[in-house]
């Protein structure tokens, strides 16, 4: 009698709570292990990340000094130098694919994401994302092909282009995200208020989306910022310091590339320095452009 009135006690403790069954404990198992598996997956991915950072960090920040910054490389086997050259070059090829890349792959956006319907807007959709996955180095081999062949001479300029088609695809594609992430409803109070869409699309949208499509343009600078191969075919490098377009121009990403290969430990130094120095510029870049829009603060 005893128990029967605790077993009813029991149940009358928890009315809402159905008797676990075999199979309830089994996707109970089942979702546990997928959990635990993501995770180890995760902190295997973030610890290699980590790993990466660390070993270019503990190597090249023991030559990290002004000369490097400032000075020409040294002639192979001699001690000292610098990447001035490569860091100048640098800032002008990104320079110059931002010129090229932003405009169009905005533009690109705009259009697929407010007015593209059709048959061309999928048409222009699908070309954007085959182009996302292109090998780099086809868009260097254009650029060798359309610029450095006819003018008989490594520039970059035609560096500049080769980044900037990488970066138009990239900018398009996440500002077109980015754009469909603004709620129709305020497209449809501008609209009925009697503005334009074109006037919609500039007064409204964009400044709803402007960190993300910031955030977006930030990502494919530091992408064409790392980039190597289409460099070997089109600004090619130097060791002089040289701040006209249309002659051969340094990188760090050639720089690091050449100095990886050499055989003097001075130079394979510089090159983690390097390395450092360019994963430096992106994460200050990156940091920089969060906090002035407003990435970093706290939303209810």
């Amino acid at each position: 009698m005893s128990a029967t009135v605790s077993e009813s006690k029991g149940r009358a403790s928890n009315p809402f709570r159905p008797p676990q069954s075999a199979r309830g404990i089994q996707r109970q198992f089942n979702n546990g292990c997928l959990i635990v598996l993501a995770t180890l997956f995760a902190l295997l991915a973030v610890g290699v990340l980590i790993f990466l950072l660390l070993y270019v960090i503990l190597n090249g920040i023991r030559y990290l000094n002004l000369d490097f910054f400032t000075r020409l490389p040294t002639p192979n086997g001699e001690p000292g130098g610098g990447m001035g050259p490569a860091i100048q070059g640098t800032l002008i090829l990104v320079g110059l694919a931002s010129l090229i890349g932003i405009p169009l792959g905005l533009f690109t956006a705009i259009y697929l994401s407010e007015f593209g319907r059709g048959r061309l807007a999928n048409a222009v959709r699908s070309l954007v994302d085959l182009l996302t996955g292109v090998p780099t180095i086809i868009f260097g081999l254009f650029a060798w092909v359309i610029i450095v062949v006819p003018q008989e001479t490594f520039s970059g300029f035609s560096g500049g282009v080769a980044l900037g088609i990488i970066m138009i695809p990239i900018v398009a594609r996440t500002t077109e995200d980015v754009l469909r992430l603004v709620p129709r409803e305020q497209r449809e109070a501008s609209l009925s208020l009697g503005a334009t869409e074109a006037r919609t699309t500039f007064r409204v949208v964009i400044p709803a989306a402007l960190s993300g499509i910031v955030t977006g343009i930030v990502l494919a600078m530091a992408r064409v910022a790392g980039e190597t191969a289409p460099l070997l075919m089109t600004a090619f490098g130097t060791t002089f310091r040289n701040t006209s377009i249309f002659e051969p121009m340094d990188a760090l990403t050639l720089r690091v590339y050449n100095f990886t290969l050499s055989p003097y430990q001075t130079q394979v130094n510089q090159a983690y320095t390097g390395a450092l120095v360019l994963i430096l510029l992106i994460l200050i870049a990156s940091f920089t452009v969060r906090w002035f829009t407003g990435g970093f603060k706290r939303k209810f």
